[in-house]
Order: C-alpha cells, then structure tokens, then sequence
C-alpha cells in the first residue's frame, strides 16, 4: 500500500468520482441519500476538492494498493496537529489493514497530534479509532447548509 498524492485535475476528477462511488455505498446506513448528495456536492465535488486544495491548505491522496485506487485520504495541516478530514475505502478493502496502515504512513508527516471528526453514529469507524489509539476529546454539531448538520465527535491520537 503507498499513498499517492492527487497534484492536477485529471487526479481531481479521479478523485471525485471515487468519493462519490464510495460515499453512496458507505453512508446510507447514517444518513439520508438527499444528505449524501448534498455533503458530496459541497465537500467532495471536483469543484469543492479544488478549492481545498488550492485554497484551503488541503491535500489529497489516493490508498494505492498493486496499482489500483482503493481508497483515498484527506488531510489539512495544523500549527499543532495533523487534521484528518477524509479516510474512506472502497467496501471490499475495508477490514483488511488499510486503515491501519494509512494512520501509520500520516504519523511519518512529523505531527505530534492526529486529529479528526467523525459521525457519532459512526459505531464501526469509532471503534477502529480507539483500535488505532484515538481518544474522544471532544463533541461537535456542525450546521453544514441546507438544513443539515454533522453531528460529530472529535478524536485525537498523539502520534508520537
């Protein structure tokens, strides 16, 4: 497994419609498809991936395994932690040490803190945080637009 990092449009475009692909399969069991629509428009779009990375401090990498893109990572860097904005595997790579195995490449980016949100409906992804050695510190409700909000936790894991 490496990461590769997404550098032009072509990749952004690749980007996008993995998002898409995995963010309908993934969040129906949480959230409504209006709300999958919406969020993926307004946080994963080609448009919206743009602007991250131009503007946003953000970078984008795809989870590569034997030449195939079987996931993807989103990150912001802080003054006093990494954020992880985005860690999705295509359904049939789930459960197989990718996640894992990404968490430990982002500890080699030099941060002494990882930090994230995630869906406090999200019981499997939490659980694989506390796996990784995450803690909750905190909570969070997110108006994202539209009548929607991201009820989230906020974890951490002291990376070094």
């Amino acid at each position: 497994m490496k990461l590769v990092r997404v550098k032009n449009n072509d990749d952004i475009k690749v980007l996008a419609k993995l998002t898409s692909e995995i963010w309908h399969e993934y969040w129906p069991i949480i959230l409504s498809s209006e709300q999958i629509d919406y969020m993926v428009e307004k946080f994963q779009s080609e448009e919206a991936i743009t602007e991250q990375i131009k503007n946003e401090n953000y970078q984008y990498y795809f989870i590569n395994h034997n030449g195939e893109n079987v996931g993807y990572v989103g990150i912001s860097p802080k003054e006093e932690y990494l954020f992880l904005s985005k860690l999705y595997l295509k359904k049939e790579f789930r459960h197989l040490g990718f996640g894992r195995k990404t968490i430990a490449a982002l500890k080699d980016f030099g941060f002494k803190k990882i930090r994230l949100t995630v869906n406090k409906y999200n019981k499997n992804t939490i659980d694989a945080y506390f796996k990784y050695g995450f803690k909750i510190i905190d909570s969070v409700v997110s108006d994202i637009g539209n009548g929607f909000v991201m009820d989230d936790y906020i974890m951490e894991l002291e990376s070094v």
